[in-house]
């Protein structure tokens, strides 16, 4: 269900802006987001987990508010990103 460090040092690699940006909105979206999609492949397996499903809220929520900053600060950056990740339409 969690990301592997291997699997989480490629996207901060991927998605920083510089070398050894781990707190940027960018890099914490996009872990957020393969938790999000780890998660919902467990709920395929597991649709009674309702103890995961409300860490799994609470992820999405984080990932909307994170969203929410970025488009307020830079919607360039934010674009990018949600195309980069295949988020919305």
């Amino acid at each position: 269900m969690s990301v592997t460090a291997e699997k989480k040092t490629e996207i901060i690699q991927g998605n920083a802006r510089v070398e050894g940006d781990t707190g940027s909105p960018e890099v914490q979206v996009a872990i957020l987001t393969e938790r999000i999609r780890n998660l919902t492949e467990h709920f395929k397996a597991h649709h009674k987990d309702n103890h995961s499903r409300r860490g799994l809220l609470m992820m999405v929520n984080k990932r909307r508010s994170l969203l929410a900053y970025l488009k307020k600060k830079d919607v360039e950056r934010y674009n990018s990103l949600i195309q980069k990740l295949g988020l919305r339409k």
